[in-house]
């Protein structure tokens, strides 16, 4: 039986020595290698006999390792995850050096041999938007398939909305070359200290795929948890957070209170009908209590609490939540609860940056002072400074928005059904979506209306385009034609988006054009979605959308005008060519 030697050491992730540890000796143990290993601060050193025993050395190590006691021994050099992730090459590697005569060049210690043949490289992902369906799903498959195309492996995690789906686990993690996270939501970075890492959007992810992997492997590998931190707080400061992507942590979590709540109140109107809340002691009367009196009343403190952890971390989601709920208390709804989001997140913050506490007393900081601290202030400023004047605006938005009639409503109407079209799920279509969901609390229905009904017909249009004129579009995109026809019909408006993406110019007009008439027509006629989701799965719901047929009237109106408009922008493809 062969022998051989290995000094295994990662400081910048400890657990991964461990797992090349194993790697190490399980694989060599399979080869016919006895393979004694050495985790500097975790096991006994090397004994002068296993030394002396072994036909080679492996040194898997991060860190700069002492080689003197090896003088003579061949030594073959290499990293830590290279071990975990291509043991049985680098054991065979080892051993080849042994086969040098004796007094070559290798036999000195310090000089490590080369490292094994570049292998396959190996990326791991995290994938979120903020709903959770569309965007999320769509950035993994675009990576797994740019991947695919450069030769490189990656596994994909999706933290949708529901839940994580094929979670990166610890060896996936060591054994990556690079990891990408493409979200607008926080993502817990913890776990991927040591490794090169990317941040970028959904949108870039689906768009330029492999552009995204090949410059998170050109990343620099960070030296250790405490650098790996403050490099990606650099980076996101720079470039990848701001108020959008806070906002849009926000929104991912509210959106289940809204949809729940929403739903319980259709279906208290379905069994009590629309005063559903006055008849004490019903079913009706429960769903009401249920959903408009706890889950709306609750989701504007839940919207500034997680504004204020994607700014802050765990420290901000008291004050937020605090300074959220005196908002809804207050009068001060969604618009107030922004406010304190960003309030709590950005205060918070800065309180953590300037409190300095002896080490022993560091534990304090995140679950005594800065929550106490922020939550005092941020209170004291709701109350006093902000609640009030922002109570006046809302008041008066509220009551312009319910009295809207005639032209008002409509331009409110194109100006929505045009934001959600612009761009399929991106910061305008956002912008419009929240600016929606927030009147929900204030029982301002119409605008929600709007903009589902502008939400579904991007996709719908070009999914009935691509099947009435065929040739407009090629294969591809007839035969994307029907699973976007599904995503339009549950209001997930990046269905569109492989057409769009093709032909801009001519895609995104026509497609602005349909939802704007959209939603005009929804804003003119007095539709009232009560729930924000779910497009015509939630409109067959008893109670969830008031005017129903007005509702699918506008909804084929605008994907009708969609279609139109595709027939007349987008010519033959024999005739393009």
């Amino acid at each position: 039986m062969k022998h051989l030697v290995a000094v295994v050491s990662s400081q910048a992730a400890p657990a991964h020595s461990q797992l090349a540890s194993e790697a190490l000796r399980s694989v060599g143990a399979a080869m016919g290698y006895e393979v004694a290993v050495e985790i500097p601060t975790q096991t006994s050193p090397l004994s002068a006999s296993q030394i002396a025993a072994a036909e080679a050395v492996i040194l898997a190590s991060d860190t700069k390792v002492d080689t003197a006691r090896f003088a003579g021994k061949p030594v073959y050099g290499t990293r830590v995850s290279e071990a975990i992730r291509d043991t049985r090459a680098i054991l065979d590697a080892a051993l080849q050096l042994a086969t040098i005569p004796a007094g070559a060049p290798v036999s000195a210690p310090a000089a490590p041999a080369p490292a094994a043949p570049q292998a396959v490289k190996k990326l791991v992902a995290i994938t979120s938007c903020p709903t959770g369906i569309a965007h999320t799903f769509m950035a993994a498959e675009a990576l797994q398939k740019a991947a695919k195309a450069l030769g490189y492996q990656i596994k994909v995690e999706t933290q949708g909305s529901v839940g994580a789906k094929n979670t990166l686990t610890a060896e996936d993690v060591a054994a990556a070359d690079a990891v990408v996270i493409a979200a607008e939501t926080k993502v817990d970075l913890s776990r991927f200290a040591g490794k090169p890492i990317y941040s970028t959007g959904t949108k870039e992810a689906i768009h330029a795929g492999q552009k995204v992997l090949q410059t998170a492997l050109e990343q620099p590998k960070s030296e250790s948890l405490a650098s790996s931190v403050e490099k990606l707080k650099a980076e996101r400061s720079r470039s990848r957070t701001g108020p959008y992507k806070h906002l849009m942590t926000g929104v991912s979590y509210m959106l289940p209170l809204v949809i729940a709540g929403g739903l319980s109140i259709a279906l208290a109107f379905a069994f009590g009908g629309i005063y559903a809340g006055k008849q004490e002691g019903t079913l009706a009367a429960a769903l009401t209590l249920i959903g408009g009196d706890v889950a709306f009343h609750l989701f504007v403190a839940v919207f500034a609490g997680f504004i204020a952890f994607s700014i802050a971390d765990r420290p901000g989601i008291t004050p937020g939540l605090i300074g959220g709920m005196l908002a809804q208390n207050l009068g001060a709804g969604f618009l107030g609860g922004i406010a304190a989001g960003f309030l709590a997140g950005y205060l918070t913050k800065f309180l953590a940056e300037k409190i300095k506490l002896p080490a022993t007393l560091e534990g304090l900081k995140p679950v005594l002072i800065l929550p106490f601290l922020s939550s005092i202030i941020v209170g004291l400023a709701m109350i006093y400074v902000i609640a009030p004047p922002v109570q006046v605006v809302l008041s008066a938005l509220t009551t312009w928005l319910q009295g809207m009639q005639g032209a008002n409503a409509i331009l409110l109407g194109v100006i929505l059904g045009g934001m959600m079209a612009f761009d399929m799920g991106g910061p305008v279509n956002k912008a419009a979506y929240t600016f929606a969901v927030g009147l929900l609390a204030s029982k301002v229905y119409a605008p929600m209306g709007a903009v589902i009904v502008a939400g579904m017909t991007p996709a719908l249009g070009v999914a009935v385009a691509a099947w009435l004129f065929r040739n407009r579009f090629d294969l591809e995109e007839r035969e994307a034609a029907g699973p976007a026809f599904v995503l339009g019909l549950s209001f997930i408006t990046e269905g569109a988006i492989p057409f769009a993406a093709k032909d801009p110019v001519r895609v995104i007009p026509a497609l602005i054009a349909g939802s704007a008439v959209g939603g005009a027509l929804a804003m003119w006629s007095g539709v009232l979605f009560l729930v924000p989701h779910g497009g015509i799965f939630a409109a067959v719901i008893p109670g969830a959308v008031q005017h129903l047929g007005a509702f699918f009237i506008a909804l084929v109106a605008g994907t009708l005008v969609t279609v139109a408009a595709l027939f007349l922008v987008k010519k033959p493809i024999a005739a393009q060519a």
